[in-house]
């Protein structure tokens, strides 16, 4: 039997434990975000390029018109902030003083320090607070105090929640208004799965925020700070027996997916109908982000492409040498690369096909493509505008010399490209999808039966049920 949810106090008010994932870009948008803190939640908008809008009420389109990297990122940090203020604003009126907005940062996109203070400089009393992963963000609890805002970061184990206590939060523990906990196997979007980690082998969520607890109880974080379970929540009759669990503390919960399917999202009717024919498994966890995380999303045409092109991979050496003694004569246009037999058979097979051009990768790789996949690799590295802190796509870096030192990857993709793309119309199968491992639900769940789409508020409501 469901047990059912108390209020919480959060922002100088009484909330519902429920917090609305931020998705960029543009995705948590205003009117989803308003709508779930209209319904007595925690709504998010997404401050990662957020859409600004004309005298008339149109979005105004990205476009960059510097003609190098380091301006064109001044560009996007400039279309970051004046976006996610917009948002913040709209979503408060639709709120009408209920619930709480937040706001949600990458904070390894490019410029994410200047965008929390842009932001948060413009929104003073809008934002109650800020929720941060997809790295290590470190001056998130000084940012964040200095604005009079509660932070709310992302982590996936309580080693690193440890490592960002002992740093620096703990010199700002009273604006410490939650952890979120994101399943790195079944959250969608970037996750924090590590190094040491099996993509394969998703392990139990218990034990692990039984852990973060602990490590919190021993940094002395107040047991009135919740930790946010965030990947993988859909019925929260499912997690019943974690509510009220003296070895948890307070727990509250995250919906990311969930929100896609409502009146108000601001996603296409073609996304919308996509996310209710989902099978189980046809969310992929995969590594081809540019940020380098792992991230999830549905396994369309867009990733397929990218697994094929991965596929189509060699080593090679610029000399004879060991198992490289035969000299690739295909895609390379008279360049010396040497290769295995093997390899030579693969890439002459790979060439009739019609993927003609070899690239080069940082791994001392060959990846074989199209003419016009060579084309649009090239055209979409020399139009990189910096939305990252290190791209691998187009090894872009925030840094001075704005560059990772690394070979640009065609392996990857120009994530800040297919998000707006996706997110204002743009064909679902020819761009990146994110989506959580349990969007498969959708086509289960009776609630959503005979293609009925609720309000977020009608969302809300059937969540505190249980369901």
């Amino acid at each position: 039997m469901f047990k059912g949810l108390r209020p919480i106090m959060y922002g100088g008010r009484e909330v519902w434990p429920l917090i609305e994932g931020g998705k960029g870009v543009a995705v948590s948008n205003h009117a989803s975000a308003g709508a779930w803190a209209a319904a007595g939640g925690i709504g998010t908008i997404s401050a990662v390029n957020a859409d600004s809008y004309d005298p008339e009420g149109k979005i105004i389109p990205q476009i960059y018109r510097a003609l190098t990297r380091r301006d064109r990122h001044e560009e996007l940090v400039q279309y970051a902030i004046d976006g996610a203020v917009q948002q913040v604003k709209r979503a408060w009126e639709i709120a009408g003083g209920k619930g709480a907005i937040n706001i949600n940062v990458l904070w390894e996109m490019g410029g994410a320090q200047r965008v929390l203070h842009g932001v948060l400089e413009r929104t003073r009393g809008l934002v109650a607070g800020v929720t941060c992963g997809a790295g290590m963000p470190y001056k998130l609890s000084e940012i964040a105090a200095s604005y009079g805002v509660n932070y709310l970061p992302i982590v996936s184990s309580g080693r690193a929640f440890n490592a960002l206590w002992k740093r620096a939060y703990s010199k700002a523990a009273e604006w410490l208004a939650g952890v979120v906990y994101e399943d790195p196997w079944l959250a969608g979007g970037h996750n924090g799965l590590s190094n040491a980690e099996d993509p394969r082998a998703p392990q139990d969520p218990y034990p692990r925020v039984k852990a973060l607890r602990e490590t919190m109880r021993a940094g002395g974080v107040s047991e009135d700070v919740p930790i946010i379970m965030a990947g993988g929540v859909w019925h929260l009759r499912d997690w019943s027996d974690w509510i009220d669990n003296p070895e948890l503390g307070a727990i509250a919960f995250q919906f990311g997916t969930r929100p896609l399917l409502t009146q108000e999202s601001p996603i296409s009717e073609e996304w919308k109908a996509r996310l209710t024919s989902l099978d189980e498994g046809d969310v992929l966890l995969h590594r081809f982000s540019p940020t380098g995380f792992y991230s999830s999303a549905v396994r369309n045409d867009f990733l397929r492409n990218l697994e094929a092109r991965s596929e189509r991979q060699i080593p090679y050496s610029m000399e004879a040498a060991g198992d490289h003694q035969f000299q690739l004569d295909v895609g390379v246009k008279g360049k010396s690369f040497w290769v295995t037999l093997g390899d030579l058979h693969r890439a002459r097979e790979w060439d009739a096909r019609g993927f003609t051009t070899a690239l080069k990768t940082p791994d001392n790789t060959l990846v074989f493509v199209t003419t016009d996949e060579m084309k649009v690799i090239r055209k979409d590295q020399a139009d990189c505008m910096g939305c990252l802190s290190q791209c691998a796509f187009s090894s872009w870096a925030d840094t001075e010399g704005n560059s990772t030192g690394r070979l640009a990857d065609p392996r990857s993709f120009c994530i800040q490209k297919t998000l707006q793309d996706i997110g204002h119309g743009a064909p679902i199968d020819q761009n990146l999808m994110f989506a959580g491992h349990a969007a498969y639900k959708f086509k289960q769940d009776p609630f959503y039966s005979n293609g009925f789409v609720p309000t977020v508020k009608q969302l809300v409501d059937r969540i505190l049920t249980g369901d």
